[in-house]
């Protein structure tokens, strides 16, 4: 929402460690966080490179203060607000050393009303306490939130370092109001079920009358009245990229002085069964495979996309700009929806308005991730105060497809089910404030699937190719396969003496290459050495592994379009990350790099292209290399085309055949299978499928190779 006319004050304040000895104050940002303030007053080696992050150890049991002495302007009659959009995590708020609000939590803003207090000379004191730490579990690990309302992902994950962050986070400042303020202003928008006609539901507290404006893009005034509710016909539709466009609407509520805007959109979004999945056909009716195929607008569709994970270390820190980078690159790489996993909370608002601008969907979850949350102590009150105010700040948003109670919550490292009393609150919140918006209880649920995320697994099944085209998922929302950073990444993080040959050294778990996930990820050692044996160089790890990250990637994501309509999403792990890393499962590396397998997902994601479902990742000469043609089309369009496929070994050249084909739309149309005996031929160790369609677009697909008589890296791995 933005205010056209207003007066907003931003302070300039200070910060202090509470702790004695660590009491001196500093400068501190706001937004920001606290410690990031205090680790560059006092000089903190730079906590990306090696394992310098457990600077912040020392002092993640502190207390914390703000302060700021008011400065601000007040015409007669206008009363003086403090005003935050977020502070982490547990604080009191001092007005001249007088408390007067405490809270626990991050998500929930306030406005605290200090005309009557104010002296003249005031000073506003904010004091931050230590964050909660559950003692059910094991200390220094995540379990130490499964009691709080604390983003997961700050207790450390194999990507995110253990970093205990407070502060100042959101949007704060003074702000001086009178009688033509317009509080409150919600609009909300329903369609009716043959999407004719459009509802408009309009809120607001002002002390002055106002009206209210409906424009459509092009600025032509679509309602102009005083009614809260009211009705338009023939709304234009909000679509999300690649099934249509992403419609939005301006909305202004005004009086002679003050003036609210924002955006809507018109959208009904359904989750419905899956085709072709175990529905509860028989009776007696139980378990099932849960909906998750997206119905938008009428139009059952593809969802294909990432995880979206916290893109800082320090969140204060997160502006527009940065989510508009990233959030470009996810629509240019033809995604449609993000799940935002629950382990990283939730970023701020103008994340919601550039996914509504850019028709990238939203999967929400709330703040619980892989632990067993309780009915214990306070949690359930900071729970729902915490996600009630999510909930009414964000179901404004066309974007926000469906709410879900947290990230595998069901499994049995957490060990929570659908009686669970923090799930039960979560779904009643939901029904209640935002009811005709679905809600899932966790991903995954039955039918649903977390993994692989590596590039070989004997006990899933082989290859990144096998272990997929060997599923049958409904929905695939988390999967990966891992490679090294850029040498220029790694050079920035890792001590130049630790560089190569690769051990497990502090910078190298620090940065998540090894025990992160397991002894061997990220780096994956053991999967490099089975199929390309030693590394000679550093060099050769990161070209080597980035290949079969690409192909790895891509055939994954491949096969789950070629699964539809039983399979409905694909969303792999992960889009971001935080920091820079040396080896990982994202597309981006920090703060935006695009990595090789970017441009591989956003081929396979086209809306429309010609594929081959290729069986493995390694072949030898004298084998037959075969590959299922298939044309996949994701658009709202039918669509033909021909496609010539070629391949070569080395400087030999397979002329194979040229398949005509076409497609409905949002179907897809198997088609021949093409086949040639592997020659053999010397001195290389690649074979290439190409696939050319007639519009020029062309898809290359370079796999494995081995002559007769090459030395064999292949070994058995339980991983």
């Amino acid at each position: 929402m933005k205010r056209i006319i207003n007066m907003k004050f931003y302070q300039s304040w200070k910060g202090r460690n509470c702790t004695a000895g660590r009491d001196a104050w500093f400068c501190a940002t706001v937004p920001g966080n606290i410690q990031k303030d205090y680790a560059v007053v006092n000089n903190f080696a730079d906590w990306q490179y090696a394992d310098n992050y457990k600077q912040f150890l020392d002092i993640e049991d502190d207390h914390w203060e703000y302060r700021t002495k008011l400065e601000y302007r007040k015409n007669d009659g206008e009363r003086v607000f403090f005003v935050s959009r977020g502070i982490n995590y547990k604080y009191d708020v001092l007005l001249n050393g007088d408390k007067i609000y405490s809270y626990e939590g991050m998500f929930r803003g306030f406005e605290l009303d200090l005309t009557d207090k104010l002296m003249g000379e005031d000073e506003i004191t904010v004091h931050i306490y230590p964050h909660p730490k559950s003692k059910r579990g094991e200390a220094g690990t995540r379990d130490e939130a499964n009691e709080s309302c604390n983003p997961p992902v700050y207790y450390g994950w194999d990507w995110n370092p253990r970093l205990l962050i407070s502060g100042i986070w959101d949007d704060t400042y003074i702000e001086t109001r009178d009688d033509s303020y317009i509080s409150g202003a919600e609009v909300l928008t329903d369609l009716s079920d043959d999407l004719a006609e459009g509802a408009v539901k309009v809120s607001y507290d002002c002390k002055l009358p106002c009206e209210i404006i409906l424009l459509d893009e092009m600025g032509t005034e679509v309602y102009r009245g005083t009614d809260k509710s009211f009705k338009i016909h023939n709304p234009n539709l909000w679509w999300c990229n690649g099934q249509g466009k992403p419609y939005l609407y301006t909305w202004k509520i005004r009086n002679e002085k003050e003036e609210v805007e924002g955006r809507v959109g018109f959208r009904r979004l359904r989750l419905l069964q899956n085709i072709g999945c175990d529905g509860p056909h028989t009776f007696p009716k139980g378990r099932y495979e849960a909906p998750i195929t997206i119905e938008l607008n009428g139009r059952r569709i593809r969802a294909k996309g990432s995880n979206w994970v916290n893109p800082e270390l320090f969140w204060g820190e997160i502006t527009s700009e940065r989510y508009e980078e990233l959030i470009t690159l996810a629509k240019d790489c033809h995604m449609n929806i993000f799940r935002m996993w629950g382990g990283a909370g939730m970023p701020k608002e103008s994340f919601y308005d550039i996914c509504d601008r850019m028709g990238i969907m939203i999967w929400q979850e709330f703040f619980l991730a892989c632990n067993n949350y309780m009915d214990v102590g306070n949690y359930m009150e900071v729970l729902e105060s915490e996600a009630s105010a999510a909930i009414i700040k964000f179901r404004h948003h066309p974007a926000l497809a469906f709410w879900c109670g947290g990230n595998e919550l069901f499994n049995n490292w957490s060990g929570m089910d659908d009686q669970s009393h923090p799930l039960r609150l979560l779904n009643k919140l939901c029904f209640e404030l935002d009811y005709k918006r679905p809600f899932l209880y966790t991903s995954p649920l039955y039918g649903m699937s977390h993994g692989g995320y590596t590039f070989w697994a004997e006990d899933q099944g082989g290859d990144a190719f096998q272990q997929f085209q060997n599923a049958s998922a409904t929905a695939y929302t988390e999967f990966g396969v891992p490679a090294m950073a850029s040498v220029e990444t790694l050079k920035e993080i890792i001590p130049a003496e630790e560089l190569f040959p690769i051990k497990r050294t502090d910078a190298w778990i620090a940065h998540h290459g090894f025990d992160a996930w397991g002894e061997h990820r990220w780096v994956s050692l053991d999967v490099f050495r089975r199929y390309f044996g030693e590394p000679s160089s550093i060099e050769e790890m990161v070209n080597k592994s980035t290949w079969a990250q690409c192909e790895g990637y891509r055939g994954a994501f491949e096969e789950m379009r070629r699964q539809w309509p039983r399979c409905s999403m694909s969303v792999n792990w992960c889009f971001n990350e935080p920091w820079k890393t040396c080896a990982g499962n994202n597309l981006i590396g920090y703060p935006t790099r695009v990595r090789p397998v970017y441009y591989y997902v956003q081929k396979a994601l086209r809306p429309t292209l010609f594929s081959a479902k290729i069986g493995k990742f390694d072949w030898n000469a004298g084998e037959t290399f075969e590959a299922e043609l298939w044309l996949l089309n994701d658009s709202p369009e039918a669509v033909k085309g021909s496609v010539t496929v070629t391949a070569s070994v080395g400087e030999e050249r397979f002329d194979l055949l040229t398949w005509n084909a076409s497609a409905n739309a949002n179907n897809n149309k198997q088609g021949p299978t093409v086949r040639f005996v592997l020659p053999n031929v010397a001195d290389t160790d690649k074979v290439t499928l190409t696939l050319a369609a007639e519009d020029g677009r062309e898809s290359e697909y370079v796999f494995m190779y081995k002559p007769e008589g090459a030395k064999n890296t292949l070994r058995q791995l339980n991983v």
